[in-house]
Parts: structure tokens; C-alpha cells; sequence
């Protein structure tokens, strides 16, 4: 893991990490009409597809299909792809949404998604208040709705939860307590070896998660064989080595983003050989070769569920190996705990250093993803800088956070379809 003595800023070493497109977006199955293969659209641009489908004159769920197909795989305001989670997550809410409209706002049907008005989308949020849906609900909901508006250049349209009468805290980010194992004084070791009496291909599932801090999936998804790449074979500059050889995560990923993670310690090299020894061909993963990724991961839960890891009974999670891995590598690079172990930093450029870090590791492209694991932003004193620099690290920072410069494609942009 990248290391760095007390002070040393420049010291720190940050492995680079690609982030590629993802493959295809998710498509769910309706019962309404489907669009034209995507095949029939090569060469076309975005607006020329959707002019083949006139409002009035297309159904609008018809509409919304294409729209999807054509945007779904987009942020909503940063140039990049969301997870196939978010995308399966968003195309079934916006179904609904169009489905429900009708009936809540005495519509004989839903209106076309390019004609969708402020008046729809405030019917429906009162709609929601009225159904109790808490206020992160409510945001996930508009967000959704704010990237359909965007798809059709109806920027700005869709507001805050608050312009619609909600009142309270929105939806908090950075962690609020420690979810990592040792928080709940739990015997890590111990506990694994009794997941492994019961099953043990996901013990060892679990050791990797707590060797290199892998979310579930990319765990039982690893293939350490074939994952495992000389750092010569990556194609990254020398001065980005921290490691010999890495372990290269892209299957289970969000979004299918692929990252590389530096084997430094000899219990990273133990899992590794642990897991070769179930996986008996290159190709394959930890888990039972006889089922697909649906058992595996039904399997997985249900071992982890019988050992008591589970929030109910020992107030953890799987994924609070991870949040293990997150911390110590905090305290490694920054010298002292994460704020949510009740640590501070007092070098503002050293905690920023070290939250990138621990960002990158864990397959997030910014800095503030680090503080769902770490907890909130030090407050401490920023280090002072020469004389005539006006710029602060604070300011860096959020420009890096910020969204990107170029607007998201919308119906009026030339880009053609993927």
C-alpha cells in the first residue's frame, strides 16, 4: 500500500488507475412496445432517431424506450457512464413513473417524456408526500426524473425536494459511524474460519474482500489467476509503481470500471494463493463453478447470514471489510484514524492526499467518495503556502469534485448514437 512518512506530502505515491467504458447498457423487458434494433440506428444522431418518432404520433412509453436506450448509460451532470445498477435502477423507475402518472394526475395517458411539464413532475411529488417516502427517496427520484430532462434539454426544470414543500435534512453522504468489523470487536480471523467450516470457497471469498477491500461481488467475481498482472504488462508509468504485481478488478466493478490494486503485503499474497487453489483453470473464480453469478451470490448471503453477519445480530456487514481496508489505509498515508474513529488531521493537504488514496483504491474517480467510508471532511488548519500563490489545496479540491466543464449530450447535440 502507498506509504509516506509524517509531513512528507510529496512523499506519497498514488498508483494510476484506468476507468474505461462499460459495456452495453441493461435492458429490462416491458410489456410495452419496443423500439427499432439499435443496429438500424447506425450513423444516425441522437435527434435524427428520435425525430422517427413524432409526439402525438408514437406512444409514449414507445418514446421513453429510446430515450433510454440512447442516454440511459450517461451521469447526470458529470462526462462519464454510471453503473449498470444505476442504469437498471433508473430505466425501471422512469417505467413506473410514466405508467403512474396517468392515473394520479386524471390523464387519460401519459404525456411524451419530451413534453413532460413542471406541472407532472410536482403532481407526482405531492403524490410521494403523501405516500410518506422519506426525503432520500424523494432526492433518488428526482434525480432520476432531472436526468430524463436533461436527455430531452429541459435543463433546470426539475428542483430541489425542499421547492416542493419537503422539509428536513437531505440525504447525508459521508459515514456517520465506523462499520468496519473491529468497531464491533469482532475477531476478523476468527469469524472467517467459521464462514470456512461452513463453506470454504466464501471464506476465502471473504478474505479477499478483507485483503485488498473488495465490495461483494468483485470478490466472488475475481479470478486470481488470470487478475493477477505484472506491473510491467499495465502499461503505467514507472514512476506510478508501488508494487511488483497487481490484482486488475473490473468484473463486479460499477459500472464495469476497472482498476488496479497493488499486492504489497505477504496476507495479500497468502489470499491469493488460497484462492488459485480453488480456482483449478485460468478462467475461473473462488466460488462453485456449478452455479452462476445469481446462486453464487444467493449462496454468499446466505453463509454470511447463518454466521451472524448481518446488521441485525452483530451489527455488520460484508461490505465492512472493505470499510476496514479504508481506514487503515487512511491511517497509513495521513498518519492518524479516519474522523469516523475519531481521528483529525491537521494538515488539510495530507487528509485530502490521503482520501484521494483511499478513493482510488476502492474504484472512485473523487476524492469526496472517500468520506462514506471515512466520515466528514477535517476542518483542520491548511498548510501555509508561499507568498503570492492565491489558489488553496480547499479550492483545488472542489474544483475537483465539481462538475466537468462540457454539458451532457442532449437532443440537440450532433453526437451521433453509441
Amino acid at each position: 500500500m502507498p506509504t509516506v512518512e509524517r509531513g512528507a506530502v510529496s512523499e506519497v505515491v498514488i498508483p494510476l488507475y484506468i476507468f474505461l467504458e462499460p459495456l452495453m447498457p441493461y435492458r429490462k423487458r416491458t410489456q410495452s412496445p419496443q423500439p427499432r434494433r439499435q443496429q438500424a440506428w447506425g450513423g444516425r444522431s441522437r435527434q435524427e432517431i428520435l425525430a422517427g418518432y413524432p409526439p402525438g404520433q408514437t406512444h409514449p412509453l414507445v418514446v421513453l424506450d429510446v430515450l433510454i436506450e440512447l442516454f440511459n448509460k450517461q451521469h447526470t451532470a458529470l462526462a462519464k457512464s454510471v453503473s449498470f445498477k444505476t442504469r437498471e435502477q433508473r430505466a425501471l423507475f422512469l417505467r413506473r413513473f410514466f405508467r403512474e402518472l396517468p392515473a394520479v394526475a386524471g390523464l387519460r395517458l401519459p404525456p411524451d417524456p419530451r413534453r413532460l411539464g413542471e406541472r407532472h413532475v410536482r403532481c407526482m411529488v405531492q403524490h410521494w408526500q403523501a405516500q410518506g417516502l422519506s426525503i432520500g427517496t424523494v432526492q433518488t427520484y428526482l434525480s432520476f426524473l432531472r436526468g430524463l430532462c436533461g436527455w430531452v434539454g429541459k435543463h433546470g426544470m426539475v428542483r430541489s425536494p425542499k421547492v416542493y414543500g419537503f422539509t428536513g435534512p437531505g440525504r447525508i453522504e459521508a459515514a456517520q459511524r465506523d462499520k468496519s468489523w473491529s468497531a464491533q470487536d469482532i475477531d476478523i480471523e476468527a469469524k472467517i474460519k467459521e464462514v470456512e467450516q461452513m463453506d470454504h470457497r466464501i471464506g476465502v471469498a471473504l478474505r479477499l474482500a478483507a485483503a485488498f477491500g473488495l465490495r461483494v461481488k468483485e470478490a466472488i467475481m475475481l479470478r486470481p489467476h488470470r487478475d493477477v498482472v505484472v506491473f510491467e504488462n499495465t502499461g503505467l508509468p514507472v514512476a506510478s509503481k508501488s508494487a511488483q504485481t497487481c490484482v486488475h478488478i473490473q468484473q463486479g466493478s460499477k459500472g464495469g470500471r476497472p482498476r488496479l490494486i497493488p499486492i504489497c503485503t505477504p496476507l495479500q499474497q497468502a489470499v491469493l494463493e488460497e484462492a488459485r487453489a480453488l480456482a483449478l483453470t485460468p478462467g475461473a473464480t473462488v466460488t462453485d463453478p456449478a452455479k452462476d453469478l445469481k446462486a453464487n451470490l444467493r449462496r454468499f448471503y446466505y453463509v454470511v447470514g447463518k454466521a451472524g453477519i448481518t446488521r441485525k445480530e452483530l451489527h455488520v456487514t460484508a461490505h465492512g471489510l472493505r470499510h476496514e481496508v479504508m481506514h487503515d489505509l487512511y491511517e497509513e498515508v495521513s498518519g492518524v484514524p479516519a474522523p469516523v474513529r475519531g481521528g483529525h488531521c491537521e494538515d488539510r493537504e495530507l487528509d485530502q492526499q490521503a482520501r484521494m488514496v483511499v478513493a482510488l483504491t476502492a474504484g472512485h474517480s473523487r476524492c469526496k467518495a472517500a468520506s462514506a467510508y471515512l466520515g466528514q471532511i477535517s476542518s483542520g488548519r491548511r498548510p501555509r503556502r508561499a507568498h503570492g500563490s492565491s489558489q488553496t489545496s480547499a479550492s483545488r479540491a472542489d474544483k475537483s469534485d465539481a462538475p466537468l466543464s462540457d454539458p451532457q449530450p442532449t437532443l440537440n447535440s450532433p453526437e451521433h448514437s453509441p
